[in-house]
């Protein structure tokens, strides 16, 4: 019988991958895939709006409310008068109003707003929401989009709870979640109501979407390719319309018309665009990072798994090539209400830009994954190997 599961599930893998979205990556479908990316919200109204009601609280809001949340306002939308105001100091970010004027100019990244005689009447999210961030330029969660950067600072629960449609108890959960985390395997939208999948609820690290140009299988769990992920998180999890099928987590979801199918292609091709933004100049100490990439490829044992150039080992197979739970010596449970029920070795570019590390957020900084791995495998490495380590991994 486990025989006869496990080959079923390798059908299911099989069938899911070979139906990823043909990649095309010129230059006109990567500007689709940005404007997807930044504005398409998949009609996920029927979630945001009519399900949440989250219409009848953001103009409640203020701005500063808003960005303690860490919702993020992209400078480059506002008019040229609120801009100069703005950097005047001359905005009452105190003031819900406010709000909804930042809503009406589409300012707010990665949240679509319906404007009519001065009422929210619609509100929608879009994959920037998580998945985006600005480069702070004008104050703290103001300034120029940064897309692919995973948005550390936003807090997902918080804001879906501020739902009057929610029951207290499935609030109390949603603001268990905390900053830069989001629990993909707790619930899904079915078009009509959530259906609570697995509780209590075990939130992750919402990850970034740049650096993925050859590193397939691009989940925590390694349950299927980009467009597969896409599909999932845009029907189930911002509740856009479309339809999903998996059999190995027993999720199914069938809306007409189909408002995601036809996008992942283009959506897939931006996010194969967006490079991993390069270290800050001066926070490395080049000679340590040198000596550092031979600890890398040698005493440290790392590239055995973070294989150059993706630093993942996930496409050693036709596969994915995943590791059980216990190999990474992090929380096992999320693996558990995945498809796969593992890990996939997690690519490390860009790393130094998006702490916490691993998908519980256990590691907050890279002294702390390196110390876990020395302990764990262990490796015996030394305080000066562990610094230039550290050092190394600051570059990829």
């Amino acid at each position: 019988m486990r025989l006869i599961a496990v080959a079923a599930s390798i059908l299911v893998l099989s069938v899911i991958v070979t139906s990823q979205a043909p990649t095309d990556e010129s230059p006109a479908a990567q500007m689709r895939g940005q404007h997807t990316f930044r504005y398409d919200t998949f009609g996920d109204e029927q979630l945001w709006t009519d399900t949440l009601r989250m219409h009848e609280v953001l103009p409640g809001v203020s701005p500063m409310a808003a960005l303690s949340l860490g919702l993020k306002v992209d400078v480059d939308a506002l008019t040229p008068p609120v801009r100069k105001a703005l950097l005047a100091g001359q905005v009452n970010l105190n003031d819900p109003a406010v709000t909804l004027a930042l809503l009406k100019m589409d300012a707010v990244v990665g949240v679509s707003a319906k404007i009519a005689n001065d009422r929210l009447t619609s509100v929608g999210i879009t994959c920037a929401l998580c998945h985006s961030s600005v480069d702070d330029s004008v104050t703290t969660g103001v300034g120029h989009r940064r897309d692919g950067w995973a948005n550390v600072t936003l807090d997902v629960g918080k804001i879906v709870a501020l739902s009057p449609a929610l029951p207290g108890a499935l609030k109390v959960e949603l603001q268990s979640w905390g900053p830069g985390k989001y629990d993909p395997r707790h619930h899904i939208f079915n078009g009509q109501s959530l259906d609570i999948i697995n509780s209590p609820s075990l939130p992750v690290v919402i990850p970034p979407a740049y650096g993925l140009q050859g590193v397939g299988f691009e989940t925590y769990t390694g349950d299927g390719p980009i467009s597969y992920w896409n599909a999932y998180v845009g029907i189930t999890q911002m509740g856009g319309k479309g339809d999903f099928s998996d059999p190995r987590i027993n999720v199914l979801v069938s809306q007409q018309p189909d408002l995601v199918t036809p996008r992942l292609s283009a959506l897939m091709a931006y996010q194969l665009s967006l490079t991993a933004p390069p270290t800050p100049a001066g926070t490395v100490d080049t000679a340590a990072a040198e000596r550092g990439r031979t600890v890398f490829m040698g005493a440290g044992r790392c590239s055995g798994c973070h294989i150059p150039p993706t630093y993942t080992d996930v496409l050693l197979s036709p596969q994915p090539f995943l590791h059980p739970p216990t190999v990474v010596g992090t929380e096992t449970v999320y693996a558990t209400k995945s498809a796969t029920k593992m890990y996939r070795t997690t690519p490390l570019r860009g790393l130094w830009q998006h702490p916490p590390y691993f998908h519980d957020g256990s590691a907050q900084t890279l002294v702390d994954v390196v110390n876990h791995y020395d302990g764990l495998i262990p490796l015996g490495l030394t305080p000066a190997q562990k610094a230039d380590l550290v050092e190394f991994l600051k570059t990829l």
